[in-house]
């Protein structure tokens, strides 16, 4: 059987939201373990509540939290049994098999850091994440693409966006089920000189690849259109798309509902384009993929959105588990291994 541990103690909405994605696993007869970490008094409350009573789900007692507004480093070191530091060591101790938390980023990557180990070629480990296309991907028809770095390492050298290439691809070809997954570079040019000297270089070895389906540099104006199924960048810049990208279906909701609080002739309007703007906002929905994965460890790290409610914590653990059952680290390792001597 699968275990997931789940930091219960980071998320923005509580140890409600993190029991009630239990609770609509328990509902959907999910046989996956589950290890709740977090004060064992909050998360028996919320159990009993909501109606969690089965050998599946067990508590891990962890007092403290790191809040969203915490340094990293400094609460971790502060603070030895918060819930992110003791899901890691749960994980690294082989008492669950992977780790989902909506909890402070930096404090997931670095709790991980502490107790996992970098698979080798992974000079800094990336934050991937899904989003938003116009083109469908891979036989599910799936209107996402991955995207990665987003904000686990904010400059990179070469090496690291060779790595992230590969382990994107990696990552498409096991959760997405594509084959041959289309991988791209993000840059402010399509052709092969365009971009900072780490792009060029990575451009240039990545050409070279014969276990990844290189495709070249792509354009911002290609993320929507979903041309490539894997876009490399580094975090700096992934972190600003995304952040975007998810503020553009809010924007879109937050519109359709001044105008339609305005005008009559706005709500005639908005009854024809109602079927599209339910398109935009499912499309943009975070919530259906859960979380985004942390690559480059020898465990795998799912990290929520801080909001996740219960049906997003739901699909976190349940993207976790996947990737367990699936191989994803040996996948990754794999295509690291493949890279020539000198190359990530």
């Amino acid at each position: 059987m699968t275990t997931i541990a789940v930091d219960a103690m980071g998320s923005d909405e509580g140890v409600s939201a993190i029991v009630e994605g239990v609770a609509q696993l328990r509902a959907e007869n999910s046989e996956l373990s589950i290890v709740l970490v977090g004060d064992e008094k909050l998360l028996t409350a919320a159990m009993y509540k909501q109606g969690v009573r089965d050998n599946d789900t067990r508590i891990v007692h962890a007092p403290t939290t790191v809040s969203m507004n915490d340094k990293p480093g400094a609460a971790l070191d502060a603070m030895p049994n918060c819930s992110i530091l003791r899901a890691a060591q749960v994980v690294a101790e082989g008492q669950a098999d992977a780790l989902v938390s909506a909890g402070n980023t930096g404090a997931v990557i670095l709790a991980s850091s502490r107790h996992f180990t970098r698979l080798g070629g992974v000079r800094r480990v990336g934050l991937a994440a899904v989003h938003p296309t116009m083109e469908r991907h891979g036989p599910h028809d799936d209107p996402f693409a991955l995207m990665l770095d987003v904000g686990a390492t904010l400059q990179c050298e070469a090496g690291d966006l060779i790595a992230f290439a590969a382990m994107g691809s990696a990552y498409s070809q096991v959760i997405s089920g594509i084959d041959d997954p289309r991988v791209a570079l993000l840059s402010n040019g399509t052709e092969a000189i365009k971009g900072t000297p780490a792009i060029v270089e990575a451009h240039r070895a990545l050409a070279k690849r014969k276990d990844i389906n290189f495709v070249g540099n792509v354009e911002g104006l290609d993320i929507p259109r979903g041309s490539v199924d894997v876009v490399v960048c580094e975090g700096f810049v992934g972190n600003i798309v995304l952040k975007m990208l998810e503020g553009v279906g809010d924007v879109a909701r937050d519109l359709a509902k001044t105008a339609y609080d305005t005008k009559l002739r706005y709500k005639i309007a908005l009854g024809m384009l109602a079927s599209g703007i339910k398109k935009v906002a499912a499309l943009t929905d975070w919530k259906q993929y859960g979380g985004a994965p942390i690559v480059g460890f020898d465990h795998t790290v799912i990290k929520a959105h801080g909001r996740s409610n219960g049906r997003a914590i739901r699909n976190a653990i349940k993207v976790a588990a996947k990737t367990v059952e699936r191989g994803l680290t040996k996948r990754i390792r794999d295509h690291l291994e493949a890279a020539p001597k000198g190359e990530a």
